[in-house]
């Protein structure tokens, strides 16, 4: 196997704060640092999230810019890929940010259940940043929690709503929501292949220490891997992860172990369909 691997950093995300470790980045200026060095370790899409100056999430698109900013001048050519999840804001204000046009946004496609909460993300909403990413030239990646909304996806490609071939993530090990489980994994990867053809590319995240178990099952089944503190902040149950980048160097020995380069980002933009004038 040869293919290259394309490694996604999650540096922050909404949830987690200094507090459950120290290295997790906050303001514009730490995430800018973090990811550069998760770049140079190998990873080349940064997954971003943007916070308030007391730590609690934002879809504030002057935040995101100035992250956007920062990234392209110190991460030249790495893929941005910017959240607009639910836990940092509500409605449209979700998609503010994809005027900026970003190389990549997430895109959830269904609603399900989070620990403490339903994840809210509603038909018509759905739509809007579907057609926001269209009219802004912004690739979706399709951040699948559950199996219908992988087939959700193929549904909104046929109506015209998803230029181009998906690339569906699972998402894998956020309670209440789809557990790690090997054989619905495999499922879920014939369902794309199916669905959207066997070059499909895909990806696969697992939270908490389910990280480096879907990695691991992700590189060896040739897909693409996302890690990061946002996901889980531990390397073991004994020691804290130090940095970002110490969670993509272990994703980058699981594609040494299985013997498939790790993915440049130049390479990342040719599977993934995105052009190199944007870098």
């Amino acid at each position: 196997m040869n293919n290259p691997c394309i490694i996604c950093v999650a540096i922050t995300g909404s949830v987690p704060t200094k507090a459950n470790n120290p290295a997790v980045p906050i303001t514009v200026e730490e995430q800018i640092e973090s990811t550069q060095e998760a770049f140079e370790a190998g990873a080349s899409i940064a997954h971003c999230h943007v916070r308030n100056d007391d730590g609690t999430p934002t879809s504030d698109p002057e935040k995101f810019g100035r992250l956007m900013e920062g990234l392209q001048k110190h991460c030249p050519g790495m893929i941005v890929q910017l959240s607009t999840g639910g836990r940092s804001g509500a409605g449209q204000a979700r998609g503010g940010m994809l005027p900026l046009a970003p190389d990549m946004a997430s895109l959830s496609v269904g609603s399900n259940n989070f620990p403490t909460r339903v994840y809210e993300n509603p038909p018509d909403l759905v739509a809007w940043l579907a057609s926001e990413m269209i009219k802004y030239n912004v690739k979706p990646e399709i951040e699948a929690f559950d199996l219908s909304h992988i087939f959700q996806a193929k549904l909104m490609q046929d109506r015209g709503e998803l230029q181009g071939t998906p690339y569906v993530q699972f998402v894998m090990g956020v309670k209440n929501a789809m557990p790690v489980d090997r054989e619905v994994f495999d499922f879920y990867i014939r369902t794309v292949k199916r669905l959207f053809g066997e070059d499909a590319p895909w990806c696969a995240a697992g939270i908490g220490p389910n990280q480096i178990v879907v990695n691991e099952w992700a590189i060896a089944a040739g897909g693409h891997a996302r890690t990061g503190l946002e996901d889980n902040m531990r390397l073991d149950r004994e020691r804290l992860a130090p940095s970002n980048a110490a969670l993509v160097a272990r994703a980058v020995e699981l594609c040494e172990k299985y013997e498939r380069p790790v993915a440049s980002w130049q390479q990342a933009r040719e599977i993934l369909g995105l052009p190199l004038e944007h870098a």
